[in-house]
């Protein structure tokens, strides 16, 4: 996978957000022309997109603001059993941490911070405009493909 997309009204908040989830600007730029229709499907678009990448530099996000045409769905509000993209997960060292800090950035737990056997501390987090993260810290060094096998 190339990296997660996710659009935006404010691209400075969701970068301040993401930076302090531990990603790290890799770049920005403003997207438009010919191309990025043809892509997109939009006639006459324009977007900045901001690109972060995970500490290891093996994940990425892709934060766009679109500035032409308008945005045209709102999920900000949608539950976590909504249809279609609903979150990204990531791996912490801390959670308890990484939840303190990102709430002083506005962030609010969808639910608790719970544990999955002795496997794993996991929660959702809704923060900037909605945005669903979960975060996971593994304990021990037993994992869910452990539990769940390969396919």
């Amino acid at each position: 996978m190339d990296n997660v997309g996710i659009v935006v009204e404010n691209l400075e908040t969701a970068i301040a957000f993401f930076t302090e989830l531990g990603l790290n600007l890799e770049g920005r730029a403003t997207v438009e022309g010919d191309w990025a229709d043809g892509v997109t499907g939009l006639r006459d678009m324009r977007c900045e997109i901001a690109m972060m990448v995970t500490p290891d530099g093996h994940g990425r996000l892709e934060i766009s603001r679109f500035l032409k045409p308008a945005t045209v769905a709102d999920h900000r509000n949608a539950p976590v059993n909504a249809l279609g993209y609903l979150r990204v997960m990531f791996a912490v060292e801390d959670i308890d941490d990484v939840v303190a800090r990102l709430q002083k950035r506005g962030a609010e737990l969808v639910g608790e911070v719970a544990q999955y056997e002795d496997m794993y501390r996991l929660c959702y987090l809704r923060g900037p405009e909605g945005i669903i993260v979960a975060l996971a810290e593994q304990l021990g060094n037993k994992s869910v493909t452990d539990v769940l096998g390969n396919p």
